[in-house]
C-alpha cells in the first residue's frame, strides 16, 4: 500500500487547511465507557471501565519509562508529523516516548528482525514495532517472527469489528491476534458528474457505461498498483464475490475464474480509450487523460487526493467518486510486535491510542494516513458525530458511503499472477 500512499500524500499536502478546519472542533471529551480512549486536552485523564483496569493498569505499570522503536515507512512528511507530534504527545502521560525510525521498505524492518531471529537474538531486539500488512505480515507470520496474542486484550480493541474480512484478513492472511489495525486505504471510482450525471452502481453497470461511451475509460496497463487494483475488483465479480479466495494462493480456484476475467476484459477493450490498441502505463497517465477531458473516468485507492487535484484546478470542479452498492476493496494497515521486542508494553499501549477515538479522526486530518480501522457505530454516541459529519470537501464520497461493504484484499499472490497473465491473455491477446 506504501506504493500508493507515496502517490497521494504529496497531492494532499494541499488539503490540510480544509480538512483540519473540520477537526479544529474540541475532540468529544472520554466517558467512563471510552476504555482507554485518549483526549487531546487531557491526555493522563484516560478513564478505564473496572472491568479492564485489572488487566490493563499492570500493563500501563509496564511501560512506563519505556521507549517504543517504531519501524515506518517515513516517505510521507505528514504522516511523520502526526507520529513524531501528536501519537508522541499522547504516549508521553503514560511515561512511554515514541521513537520513529523511518525505512523506505518495510522489509527493510522485516529484515532486521528476521536477521535477529537467525541470529539467535531473542530478547531486547532492534524494533518494538512496525507499521505493516500484506507480504511483511505473512512473511513475518509464517517466520514466527511475531509477538501474537494480545491484540484482543487492548481496551480500545472493543471498537473493532473483527467480523469484517477486510479488517480480519491482511491480505487473505488470518490476523490472527497478532497484529492491531490502524487505518484503511480504500479503492474508488472517480467521474465528471458534468458527462457522467447518473454513475455505476456496479461492476455490471459499468461494464455497460463503458460499452456506451466508447473511447471515454481505461485503466493502467499491469502491474500499475491502481490497475491491478481494479483487475483484482473486476476479478471478484467474475467470481461472484470474494470470499472463497480468501486465503493461500488456490491454482484451481484461479484457473475456473480467470479465463471469465480475461473474456471480460477483451470484451470491453474495443470500448476503451484508443479501441484499447494501448493502455496507459501508470495511474499518473489516467489522471492526465481524465484531467484532459480525454477520459470521463479514473480511480484511486487515495479518494481523499481527488480534492487535492480539485483545488489544484488540474481536475474539474464537478468532479465526484462513486463505489459500487456491493463495496469495492479496502486495504488496512496494521502495527506488529516483534516476537523480541523488549518493549511489548509500551507498544502495546501505543497501539491502544492508535485506536481511540480521537486518534482515529486524528489520521484523518493528518492528510495521508487513510480512514478510520475502527467500526464507529461502536464508539460511544458522543463520540461518533464527528465521524460522521466529517466536512469532506464535496468531490470526496462521505466516509460511511467510502467504507460501506468494503471488499478484502487478496493475499499477495493472487495479484501478481493476475498482473502477469493479464499481459498475456490481454495486453498481447
Amino acid at each position: 500500500m506504501n506504493r500508493e500512499r507515496s502517490r497521494y500524500g504529496t497531492v494532499l499536502a494541499g488539503l490540510i487547511v480544509v480538512l483540519s478546519a473540520c477537526s479544529s472542533a474540541a475532540p468529544p471529551a472520554p466517558s467512563t465507557a471510552t476504555t482507554g480512549a485518549v483526549s487531546t486536552s487531557s491526555p493522563a485523564a484516560t478513564v478505564l471501565p473496572s472491568a479492564t483496569a485489572n488487566t490493563w493498569d499492570p500493563v500501563l505499570a509496564e511501560a512506563k519509562g519505556q521507549t517504543v522503536n517504531w519501524y515506518m515507512w517515513g516517505g510521507d512528511d505528514l504522516i511523520n508529523k502526526y507520529v513524531t507530534g501528536y501519537v508522541n504527545d499522547q504516549a508521553k502521560p503514560f511515561g512511554i516516548t515514541v521513537n520513529e525510525v523511518t525505512v523506505g521498505d518495510t522489509v527493510d524492518a522485516v529484515n532486521k528482525v528476521l536477521g535477529e531471529k537467525s541470529a539467535g537474538k531473542n530478547d531486547n531486539g532492534s524494533v518494538d514495532m512496525i507499521w505493516i500488512n500484506g507480504e511483511n505480515f505473512t512473511t513475518m507470520k509464517q517466520a514466527s517472527a511475531l509477538y501474537c496474542g494480545w491484540v484482543h486484550d487492548l481496551p480500545n480493541d472493543q471498537y473493532v469489528d473483527w467480523t469484517n474480512p477486510t479488517v480480519a484478513n491482511d491480505f487473505g492472511i488470518s490476523v490472527d491476534n497478532c497484529e492491531s489495525p490502524w487505518t484503511l486505504a480504500q479503492f474508488a471510482m472517480i467521474y465528471d458528474s458534468a458527462k457522467v450525471p447518473t454513475p455505476p452502481t456496479d461492476a455490471a453497470s459499468l461494464i455497460a457505461w463503458i460499452k456506451a461511451n466508447p473511447g471515454k475509460f481505461t485503466y493502467p496497463a499491469m502491474p500499475d498498483f491502481t490497475g491491478s487494483v481494479f483487475a483484482r475488483q473486476m476479478f471478484y465479480y467474475v467470481n461472484g464475490g470474494y470470499q472463497d479466495l480468501l486465503g493461500n494462493f488456490d491454482q484451481t480456484k484461479y484457473d475456473a475464474v480467470a479465463p471469465k476475467l480475461w473474456s471480460l476484459f477483451n470484451d470491453i477493450e474495443p470500448s476503451l480509450w484508443r479501441q484499447g490498441t494501448t493502455y496507459p502505463q501508470s495511474i499518473e497517465a489516467v489522471d492526465q487523460l481524465y484531467a484532459n477531458g480525454e477520459v470521463y473516468m479514473d480511480m484511486t485507492y487515495g479518494p481523499t487526493e481527488t480534492a487535492g487535484f480539485v483545488q489544484k484546478g488540474t481536475w474539474p470542479a464537478t468532479t465526484r467518486e462513486f463505489v459500487f452498492d456491493s463495496g469495492m476493496v479496502g486495504d488496512v494497515s496494521y502495527v506488529a510486535i516483534p516476537y523480541n521486542s523488549p518493549h511489548k508494553a509500551a507498544a502495546k499501549v501505543v497501539a491502544n491510542i492508535l485506536l481511540s477515538a480521537d486518534a482515529q479522526l486524528k489520521a484523518i486530518a493528518a492528510g495521508s494516513l487513510g480512514y478510520p480501522a475502527i467500526d464507529v457505530s461502536k464508539l460511544p454516541t458522543d463520540q461518533q458525530a464527528p465521524f460522521k459529519n466529517y466536512a469532506f470537501p464535496p468531490e470526496v464520497a462521505p466516509l460511511d458511503v467510502l467504507v460501506k461493504n468494503s471488499n478484502p484484499e487478496l493475499q499477495a499472490k493472487w495479484a501478481t499472477t493476475i498482473e502477469a497473465d493479464w499481459t498475456k491473455n490481454v495486453l498481447q491477446h
